[in-house]
């Protein structure tokens, strides 16, 4: 009989050992299954979010193909001479083409005799408006240079009329102490935005004229012979463009 027990029990040590290794090959069996499925899955993701990646990058291609080609170069650059400006965009210089702009050219001029009375050269002031659309602005103020001016070449009055920014306001010299009309434009832009201009002045004993017509002049400044006035002055008559305004009324 203890024969017997001791044979029973190496059996019984060697099947519990089979059975703890059929455990153990179950339990790697499982944890390889285990391993492939999250392997699986992990990849199921990565190429998700792959085509999600390309689906984005073609969406993006897609907005930039349809995107007009622009070819700005240096060429397109455009610089505009002497009072070209002006006619291109008139409102950037007198606000707008309507009725404001066209009463902005009278005050224009009419700013430049004030400013000759606030310097004690100017006690009168004469503004017409015609019925033909014409407006005559005359004061006996200083009246304006006639020289040859020495960097444009052409007389100061015609330097005046057609040169942007150019005037005797920018506190040098014997022209201007103080002025009232540094906030406008200048007479330079009603010439560009006028279909005729006729200028008078009156200097030194002697009658001076010049026409213009859309800011260009038609003749040299000229002195009139047998005309003799006793005061200086200037005179400003103009008629506004009708093709650049809306209405001359």
């Amino acid at each position: 009989m203890a024969s017997s027990a001791a044979k029973k029990a190496p059996a019984k040590a060697k099947a519990s050992k089979a059975k703890a290794a059929s455990a153990n090959a179950k339990t790697q069996k499982n944890g390889a299954k285990a391993a492939s499925a999250k392997a699986q899955k992990n990849g199921a993701k990565a190429q998700k979010k792959s085509a999600a990646a390309k689906s984005r990058g073609n969406r993006s291609s897609t907005k930039s193909s349809g995107k007009k080609a622009v070819n700005y170069t240096a060429d397109d650059i455009q610089v505009l001479e002497g009072l070209e400006a002006v006619k291109r965009r008139p409102g950037m210089y007198i606000g707008s083409t309507d009725q404001r702009g066209l009463h902005h050219l009278i005050y224009e001029v009419v700013d430049n005799a004030i400013d000759e009375a606030m310097a004690g050269r100017c006690d009168l002031i004469d503004i017409t408006i015609e019925p033909d659309g014409h407006v005559a602005v005359r004061d006996n103020g200083a009246g304006i240079p006639v020289g040859i001016h020495a960097k444009t070449g052409v007389s100061a009055v015609e330097t005046v009329l057609t040169t942007l920014h150019a005037g005797g306001k920018f506190g040098e010299g014997d022209g201007y102490k103080v002025s009232g009309g540094l906030h406008g434009v200048g007479v330079s832009v009603v010439n560009a935005l006028s279909e005729t201009l006729d200028v008078t002045v009156d200097l030194g004993g002697a009658r001076y004229v010049q026409t213009y017509t859309r800011g260009a002049p038609v003749s040299k400044l000229a002195k009139v012979r047998g005309e003799k006035p006793k005061t200086n002055g200037t005179t400003i008559r103009f008629l506004p463009d009708s093709t650049i305004f809306e209405s001359l009324d």
